[in-house]
């Protein structure tokens, strides 16, 4: 009872946060730090889920491994093409519907509504959606291009590995645009109206009035919409899998791909570790570079 009295009003407020705060820590701990860990100690042994004679320290060895593979250049190349233009592409297209979303028109509240039904159909569903109207067979879209004499023959979109990248991104764009919509409009009702009136005023015309008025003023929800969204697209595995399986011949297969086929197929737990400890290095190193430039935006903006 003595030793509470001598707490300072501060400290009963620290201890009291501190009790409150404990059951979440204990379990962001047991589901975040834990596995992360594993992953960390399992990418520098020899851990295989059928084979229990491989084990032992390891070294770089699953590392080495990982870089060897045939399969990993074109891996990392179809991990960067698929993130970038898949944010290009969603950032581009949110950026214009939340433009033309901004203007008043009969039943904008409509459109605003229906334009994010993209977004709020699972992945799996939205997926396996577009594999059936993709279908070089009985798939609408194929249907409808060949009846409107735009191709002579159903084209196998998903199963041709000059197409399945592109239509991959194209579907994840499609399904992804309405969040940075949504994250834009906002932004852009928060913008003052005078400003975009006092440059009209002085003759600037609509071209003019965005790029310098409106998007500067979304510089700062862009880069976290656009980090996030990196992350989230890099690290995806159950689009292109629902898509694609990685196929045809690898020409979609990225990195979390990779790792699905180490762990889950070669049952190599070492070889997926390793690699996945490769991409969450690159993801600390963008989350610095972002922290910086993020940090950079806000003394320039106080």
């Amino acid at each position: 009872m003595n030793k509470f009295k001598k707490l300072t009003r501060d400290q009963r407020k620290w201890r009291t946060a501190v009790i409150m705060l404990l059951p979440a820590l204990v379990f962001l701990a047991l589901l975040i730090a834990y596995p992360l860990g594993k992953v960390i100690h399992d990418a520098f042994y020899h851990v295989h889920l059928i084979n229990k004679s491989m084990t032992g320290f390891a070294g770089m060895a699953n590392f080495q491994k990982v870089l060897a593979d045939e399969h990993f250049g074109q891996a990392v190349k179809n991990t960067a093409y698929w993130t970038i233009f898949s944010v290009l592409g969603e950032y581009l297209v949110g950026m214009v519907t939340a433009v033309l979303l901004n203007q008043k028109f009969k039943g904008r509240a409509i459109f605003r509504t229906c334009i994010f039904i993209p977004w709020l159909v699972p992945i799996i569903v939205a997926g396996m959606t577009w594999d059936w109207m993709l279908n070089p067979e009985f798939g609408i879209i194929n249907y409808a291009l060949t009846n409107m004499h735009i191709i002579s023959q159903p084209i196998n979109f998903l199963g041709d590995s000059k197409y399945a990248m592109a239509t991959v991104i194209f579907v994840n764009i499609w399904r992804s645009f309405p969040y940075y919509t949504i994250s834009f409009l906002s932004a852009m009702q928060s913008i003052p109206g005078d400003l975009s009136e006092a440059a009209a005023i002085d003759g600037a015309g609509v071209f003019k009035r965005f790029f310098k008025v409106t998007l500067p003023q979304l510089r700062s929800v862009s880069l976290v919409i656009v980090f996030i969204h990196i992350i989230w697209t890099a690290i995806n595995f159950d689009f292109i899998w629902v898509m694609t399986e990685g196929g045809p011949n690898y020409a979609t297969e990225t990195l979390p791909l990779m790792i699905y086929r180490y762990s889950m197929k070669k049952f190599d737990v070492g070889a997926a570790s390793a690699l996945s400890t490769m991409m969450f290095t690159v993801m600390v190193v963008l989350f610095i570079f972002y922290y910086r430039k993020r940090s950079s935006l806000s003394d320039d903006m106080a």
